[in-house]
C-alpha cells in the first residue's frame, strides 16, 4: 500500500505525493549515491539552513544530530566551511528546479531516498547527480589523496550531491 506525504511549508501548501518505493532502497543503478540525506545533513550542507522549515516531512532522525542553523546561512556549519551553493534564484533562472521540489535537487533527493518516484524528474536529476562526478577527477588530478584543504569548495559542492568528498 502506498503512503500519501501532505506537505505544509514555506514553499509548498498542501503539496502531495506517494512513496511507492521502500526507503532508502530501489534506486536506479544509474543513482548510487555515497551519502544518505541524514549522513548530509550531520556532515554540514547548505550552510544548515536548506531544511530548516521542513523538517516535519522527514523522518526525526535525519534532523537528531543535523547541522542547522534558522535563522541565516552560517557557512561554518558546512564540512569544509566554505560557501559551495548558488542562491536559489540563480537555480530558477537557469531551470534547474521543477515545480514539485521547489528546493531543489537536495529536496529531490530526499523525497527519491523516502521513496517517491516521478520517472521522468528521476531521469533528469539523476543525469544532473551524475554530471557533478567531474569534480572528483578533478580532486584525483589536483590533489594529494587525503588532502582536505585542496580545493575545498569543489569538495563541499560534492557533499551538497550526495558524494563523499571526505575519501578522495
Amino acid at each position: 500500500m502506498m503512503k500519501t506525504i501532505i506537505v505544509n511549508d514555506k514553499m509548498q501548501q498542501g503539496y502531495r505525493y506517494q512513496l511507492s518505493a521502500p526507503q532508502g532502497q530501489d534506486f536506479s543503478p544509474d543513482f548510487q549515491p555515497q551519502l544518505t540525506p541524514q549522513q548530509m545533513l550531520e556532515l554540514g550542507v547548505f550552510g544548515g539552513k536548506y531544511m530548516t522549515d521542513c523538517q516535519q516531512e522527514f523522518p526525526r532522525a535525519w534532523f537528531s544530530k543535523a547541522k542547522l542553523s534558522p535563522a541565516a546561512k552560517d557557512i561554518s556549519l558546512n564540512y569544509f566551511a566554505v560557501d559551495a551553493s548558488l542562491p536559489l534564484v540563480n537555480w530558477q533562472q537557469k531551470g534547474w528546479i521543477f515545480p514539485d521540489d521547489p528546493r531543489g535537487w537536495f529536496q529531490w533527493y530526499c523525497r527519491y531516498y523516502l521513496g517517491r518516484r516521478l520517472p521522468e524528474e528521476d531521469k533528469r536529476q539523476i543525469k544532473r547527480w551524475r554530471a557533478m562526478s567531474r569534480h572528483i577527477g578533478a580532486l584525483k588530478k589536483n590533489c594529494e589523496p587525503g588532502d582536505w584543504t585542496c580545493r575545498r569548495k569543489q569538495r563541499q559542492a560534492l557533499l551538497h550531491w550526495a558524494y563523499d568528498a571526505r575519501v578522495l
